[in-house]
């Protein structure tokens, strides 16, 4: 199947765009994106280092308190503005993160509070964090589905 060709306008068109489109330093972005989601995870690690050393938590048993944790702080930090700017600054390496998870869903909330706290606040949050939980939940289901299947067979 052959590209069809551009018509004269077209070429034209994508020769003003070359000319006026602004460059992207994709590795500077890049850089800054790992230093913040390393900065992230860090924060993370000090957080499930504190909990294990100061509630006895196991290391297979911190992780759903640290995330809970992140996520309240993420939340927090949305709500106040900061996260936001840490956002403009960072890019995917602020969003990747289970921070960028709590941080979208308390947006959309902040987005929609003057609709009320059920229709807007309610209704909103849960647009994005519902698709999310979902795909995790059935992912896990099937990952389960499958792990419990290879044992039966005595592959693993």
């Amino acid at each position: 199947m052959s590209k069809p060709k551009k018509t004269p306008e077209q070429k034209y068109y994508e020769k003003l765009e070359q000319k006026y489109e602004t460059k992207r330093p994709i590795l500077k972005n890049c850089i800054k994106a790992f230093i913040v989601g390393g900065l992230i995870c860090i924060v993370g690690q000090a957080i499930s280092l504190f909990y294990i050393y100061f509630f006895n938590f196991s290391e297979q048993t911190v992780g759903n308190p640290t995330v809970a944790t992140m996520v309240f702080i993420s939340m927090i930090l949305t709500g106040i503005g900061v996260y936001d700017r840490i956002g403009q600054f960072a890019g995917a390496g602020s969003a990747v993160p289970v921070t960028g998870f709590g941080n979208a869903v308390i947006s959309a909330s902040i987005e929609h509070r003057t609709e009320g706290f059920v229709l807007g606040v309610g209704g909103n949050m849960f647009k994005l964090a519902g698709s999310v939980i979902l795909f995790g939940v059935f992912s896990a289901f099937v990952i389960a589905l499958i792990k419990t299947t290879l044992m039966k067979l005595g592959v693993i």
